[in-house]
């Protein structure tokens, strides 16, 4: 481990970002060899002042980097550095690599990863949406990226590991400060299964500005990110544009015209997102990049899914009039009313019946769908 010092030595100098990093480490090799180069030839890469010269050959390492590289060996947590094999080959890629990413679990370096993100506040439909492509895409033996949020984060690792699958947080905090706490349970789930991962020190706390930082490696470690549910301002569609500037696919899920939370998505689409019904989607786009002939002899046999719900047994013709007029995407109770031509009061004595059968679900404000959210 004592190896890894000089990776904290480094990225510990005031004036070296990741930028500047990478470029010392394509130019010496080794952080240790950037520390032994002489002056004129640290001068010669590009963004290399004076002034950082002498805060190289100076060596002062800061007193919180000691006391982070001494808690990670401590607590046992891997680190995975830029020249390290088990380093994301996709992330190499980006402008702007973190030097090195803090490693709770087994970080498996494949390309068959595929973000999923979206709105912390999201919908049933949407973590139903979520949790069933997720699942899927686990399946076929993709890794399910997101952020570990609630809301369309979680549904994405839950899916991942439900599908028996595995899947990669990627936390805009330390790996010591779980964010959000809630979600502490599943911090473990996904260590078990995949990897929780973070470039920040292992005490730094779920600021604001770190969220945006983060997204940059949510989008760069995988082949492409799949967007459910965003609004106008969601911190989704900034992933969604890092992933397009990085020359990754971009995908977009469709939702309700009439709710907000499909603003941003309906937006992606409009700019040329791919707009993704089913996991075939995902996959048609994504093949190409993958030479994998088991996932190709999938795809190629994989059967769309039915648009129709399959309708429960044992139903009266009453339930069946109401099951039927419902869908995925919540519909409120006034709504579905007027679509069945059922007086109201009768309308909600049969969907109380239906949501204690465990076949619709009732979300607040009198909203219902045949979708059932386990969040």
């Amino acid at each position: 481990m004592k190896t890894l010092f000089p990776w904290f030595a480094l990225k510990g100098v005031s004036g070296i970002g990741n930028h500047l990093f990478k470029r010392l480490l394509d130019r010496f090799s080794s952080p240790s060899l950037v520390f032994e180069a002489p002056q004129e030839d640290l001068l010669q890469v590009k963004g290399i002042t004076p002034r950082i010269v002498a805060a190289i050959k100076a060596h002062n390492i800061p007193e919180p980097v000691k006391k982070d590289f001494d808690l990670v060996m401590k607590k046992g947590y891997q680190i995975v550095t830029m020249s390290d094999p088990a380093y994301p080959f996709l992330l190499l890629q980006i402008p702007d690599p973190p030097p090195f990413l803090y490693v709770f679990g087994n970080l498996c370096n494949s390309i068959k990863n595929i973000a999923v993100v979206g709105s912390r506040n999201a919908t049933s439909y949407g973590i139903s949406i979520t949790k069933r492509l997720c699942e899927e895409l686990a399946a076929l033996d993709f890794t399910i990226v997101s952020g570990m949020a609630v809301g369309i984060d979680t549904a994405a690792h839950t899916g991942a590991l439900t599908g028996k699958g595995k899947t990669i947080a990627v936390l805009g905090s330390g790996l010591e400060r779980v964010y959000p706490h809630k979600n502490l349970k599943l911090f473990h789930k996904i260590a078990e299964k995949g990897a929780v991962i973070s470039e920040f020190p292992l005490l730094e706390a779920p600021e604001p500005h770190n969220f945006p930082i983060r997204n940059r490696i949510i989008s760069g470690i995988s082949l492409g990110t799949v967007i459910v549910e965003a609004t106008q301002k969601s911190g989704s569609l900034i992933t969604a544009r890092l992933a397009a500037e990085q020359g990754r696919e971009v995908f977009a899920v469709p939702g309700n015209i009439n709710s907000f939370k499909s603003i941003g998505t309906h937006s992606l689409i409009k700019q040329g997102a791919k707009l993704v019904e089913n996991t075939q989607d995902i996959l048609e786009e994504l093949s190409p990049l993958i030479t994998d002939d088991s996932l190709n002899n999938k795809i190629k046999h994989k059967d769309k899914p039915e648009d129709k719900i399959a309708k429960p047994p044992s139903l009266s013709s009453e339930e069946s009039l109401v099951f039927t007029g419902l869908g995925h995407y919540p519909v409120h109770i006034d709504d579905l009313s007027r679509k069945i031509s059922m007086e109201p009061g009768k309308l909600s004595g049969i969907l109380l019946k239906l949501e204690l059968q465990g076949i619709v679900n009732q979300a607040p404000g009198k909203f219902f769908s045949t979708e059932i959210s386990n969040t």
